[in-house]
């Protein structure tokens, strides 16, 4: 028989491989010698170029008759920044809180499920894992390959769980049954660099640029609906080539996102973009990246075996939202129905980034309760 598998022993393992994204090898061999021993075959392969590659994805499966239960997340990080108290990859367990970068934003999410899927056993049904190591960047190699590979092999989960931290004040007290859509865009203004003695031997871009600005932030997009709140514009940054006091540049950008609802289509909202841009600023560029559109996953099982878990587990019956940032749902919806569900996350991309034990040990629970529902 199978030993069992501590979900905070396998968290810290992954945490220890530094997997700023895009990630790949061997926090990919950690897992893979994890599910091997649990009947899984695993498969794994890199792709694409530098900037947004090479990255590594894995799906793992285990084939029985019956339905298909996917669990989705990701093995990359964001970069751990300055501040820490130690080293944000040794995973040390102080106050029974397990602290590193990942510990949180997801791969306690990644060990609880697989901690849950050794203490199973024989199920009916297929299992599986759809793990990428570039959800944390712009995801060109990741989830969607992986479901161009499940595609090209005809295989279908009927249900999808991804292992984000969705809860705010406790475990369980929110699933995210869908996600914004983002768009990032990126505004440039040309001008006629030259010295600011001589105004009239240049072209300043920058007073343009924030008229750009200022029509871009007066704008209401929509009021929101019963399931989304509303589309909402934000400018993440402004800059010049020169940074020089006695130099008007000769170019000027600003960079925005929106995180749009299913009122909105990321392609309508860069159309407008560009149309104010060129009115306010004749001969601005808009480039523009839609990371994904907004997806609702329609009530169904799914809903109803998390919902069931959580307050088995919990007590609390969970709110249902789709607040927050954005997930590989948007891209996984294309397969089926789609929720994500795990951890607090309040320190997710933080300094300090950490986990209670308490709530790994619980959310392993949970994720076994959901899948005995599903498959037996």
């Amino acid at each position: 028989m199978t030993a069992t598998i501590d979900p905070v022993s396998l968290a810290q393992e992954l945490i220890r491989c530094p997997s700023v994204t895009p990630a790949r090898g061997e926090i990919f061999d950690v897992l893979e010698q994890a599910l091997t021993p649990l009947g899984f075959t695993v498969h794994r392969w890199v792709m694409g170029e530098e900037p947004d590659g090479p990255t590594e994805n894995m799906v793992a499966i285990r084939r029985q008759s019956g339905p298909h239960f996917g669990f989705a997340g990701h093995l990359d990080v964001v970069p751990p920044g300055e501040g820490w108290s130690g080293d944000p990859f040794t995973a040390e367990v102080t106050d029974g809180l397990l602290v590193g970068r990942g510990a949180n934003d997801m791969k306690s999410a990644i060990a609880a499920y697989v901690a849950a899927l050794s203490r199973l056993g024989s199920t009916d049904g297929t299992l599986s894992l759809m793990i990428t190591g570039d959800e944390e960047g712009y995801a060109t190699y990741g989830t969607p390959r992986i479901i161009d590979w499940l595609n090209k092999r005809q295989i279908r989960p009927d249900m999808i769980l991804i292992g984000e931290p969705t809860s705010v004040d406790r475990l369980g007290d929110t699933v995210k049954i869908g996600r914004r859509g983002s768009v990032n865009m990126w505004i440039e203004v040309p001008g006629v660099q030259g010295h600011v003695a001589y105004p009239h031997r240049t072209t300043n871009p920058i007073p343009p640029l924030a008229r750009v600005i200022a029509a871009l932030d007066a704008l209401h997009l929509d009021d929101g609906n019963e399931t989304f709140p509303p589309s909402n514009l934000e400018f993440t940054g402004i800059d010049t080539p020169t940074h020089a006091s006695n130099v008007i540049p000769g170019s000027a950008t600003a960079q925005l996102n929106i995180r749009f609802n299913n009122l909105q289509r990321g392609a309508d909202l860069v159309k407008l973009v560009k149309e104010i841009a060129e009115r306010e600023a004749p001969g601005a560029t808009v480039r523009a990246r839609i990371s994904g559109e907004a997806f609702l996953t329609p009530p169904g099982q799914l809903y109803d075996v998390v919902v069931e878990a959580i307050e088995e587990e919990t007590g609390t019956k969970p709110e249902l939202s789709t607040s927050g940032g954005t997930s590989d749902g948007r891209f996984l919806i294309q397969l089926c129905p789609v929720v994500d569900f795990g951890l607090p996350n309040a320190t997710m991309h933080k300094v300090g980034e950490c986990a209670a034990v308490e709530d790994i040990q619980a959310l392993s629970r949970i994720y076994e309760r959901i899948v005995r529902k599903v498959v037996g």
